[in-house]
């Protein structure tokens, strides 16, 4: 038979592995108790549970003057310490932070400090406060393509060709690169020659283009008409 149990000791602010004499006697366990849980021994229940997944008690240490071996206590049993008066004591306000007062900033608040992570990264220029490399411009390069060029564009419906006259030929506001604007022969297009506000040449609404050079072939390409008349009369 073992001298002394070890078990765990549970109550509302503590959990904690402990050893203990299975001569002690309840009375004698309070008091060491008290110490470890904050609960006085007066305001003590000692329950005990087969273990720290046990739903239902085994029994009460109800007798100050029985030592622990008259309850059988056993090995990594719990001792679960209930406080019979927590008004008079400090149980379950160490764990309750719903009365403590927080620190808040606003986010002005913070920016303006100069102890914190943000100011931090701000004077060293690290992450989004790094220095940006400066981006190398993107030359335009030359294509044998004039303006005012017959030409057709690749289309990836067959029989079906895209011919027009080359408007434009250089660099542009919206994208890197050279780009070729194209008035189309018949409204297949999708603009007026103008993208995003920046006019670029003149053609009707939804004949002008812009492609990039490799899609289009210059040479000897008569206007075509396109039959758009609907199938149905």
């Amino acid at each position: 038979m073992h001298s002394a149990v070890k078990v765990f000791v549970s109550s509302p602010d503590t959990h904690s592995e402990r050893r203990f004499d299975l001569s002690l006697t309840v009375g004698q366990l309070k008091n060491k108790l008290e110490l470890i849980t904050g609960i006085p021994v007066q305001n003590q229940e000692i329950s005990v549970l087969a273990s720290r997944d046990a739903a239902e008690s085994l029994g009460v240490l109800a007798d100050d003057s029985k030592p622990l071996g008259y309850y059988g206590i056993q090995d990594w049993q719990v001792l679960k310490v209930h406080d019979l008066d927590p008004s008079t004591s400090f149980t379950g306000q160490l764990t309750d932070t719903s009365q403590v007062d927080k620190f808040e900033l606003s986010k002005e608040e913070y920016a303006q400090r100069q102890d914190t992570v943000l100011a931090y990264k701000q004077r060293n220029r690290i992450g989004r406060f790094a220095d940006k490399p400066a981006e190398e411009p993107v030359e335009a390069k030359p294509v044998d393509i004039s303006v005012g060029a017959r030409c057709e564009v690749e289309s990836t419906e067959d029989d079906f060709r895209k011919r027009g006259t080359v408007r434009f030929v250089g660099p542009t506001e919206f994208a890197k690169g050279t780009w070729i604007g194209i008035e189309y022969d018949e409204p297949i297009g999708k603009n007026d020659g103008s993208v995003k506000g920046k006019k670029y040449f003149e053609c009707p609404p939804n004949c002008g283009v812009f492609v990039k050079p490799e899609r289009v072939k210059v040479g000897d390409f008569p206007v075509e008409e396109i039959d758009f008349e609907d199938e149905e009369m």
